[in-house]
C-alpha cells in the first residue's frame, strides 16, 4: 500500500525534511548569522546549496533575511518565530540519536546536569500522557 504523502508529517518533511536544511535551521538557533559564518557553521556544506537553503526557508517563512550591507548588499539571517519553534524537533532528533549510540551525550538540564526527557503532555488533563494513551495521527 503506497504511504498518502497528504498528511501532515509529509507536508512537513516537504518543508523541512532535507538534511541541509535542519543543519541550517540548528545554527541559526542563538541568534543571527551572515551566509559566510552559516558556512563555518554548517560543515561541508556548498555556498550554492547554501543559498537555496536559505531562501527555500525564507519562502516557507522559517528564515528572515536582513540587509546588513547596501554595497554590496549582504544579509544577516535569523530565525523567524515558527524557525525558532523547530528547535524542540531538533532537539527530539538529536536525544533520539544520543540513545542509540554510545558517542553521542544525552541531552542535559543546564541547571543539575540530569540527562533530559521528553514527554508529551495534555493541558486539558494537566498531566503526562504515556505513549500507549496517545492516538497518532499525522493528518
Amino acid at each position: 500500500m503506497p504511504a498518502d504523502t497528504d498528511t501532515a508529517l509529509a507536508r512537513a518533511l516537504e518543508r523541512v525534511g532535507d538534511r541541509w536544511m535542519l543543519l541550517i535551521v540548528d545554527a541559526l538557533l542563538p541568534g543571527p548569522r551572515r551566509f559566510n559564518e552559516l558556512g563555518e557553521d554548517v560543515a561541508g556544506i556548498a555556498p550554492n546549496i547554501l543559498s537555496d537553503r536559505l531562501r527555500r526557508l525564507a519562502a516557507e517563512a522559517l528564515v528572515v533575511a536582513r540587509p546588513y550591507s547596501r554595497r554590496p548588499l549582504r544579509y544577516s539571517y535569523e530565525l523567524t518565530a515558527n524557525g525558532r519553534e523547530l528547535a524542540g524537533v531538533l532537539r527530539l532528533l538529536a536525544s533520539w540519536a544520543a540513545g542509540s549510540t554510545e558517542e553521542d551525550e544525552p541531552l542535559r538540564h543546564a541547571d543539575c546536569g540530569t540527562p533530559m526527557e521528553a514527554r508529551w503532555y495534555c493541558p486539558t488533563c494537566a498531566r503526562t500522557v504515556a505513549d500507549d494513551e496517545a492516538e497518532l495521527r499525522f493528518i
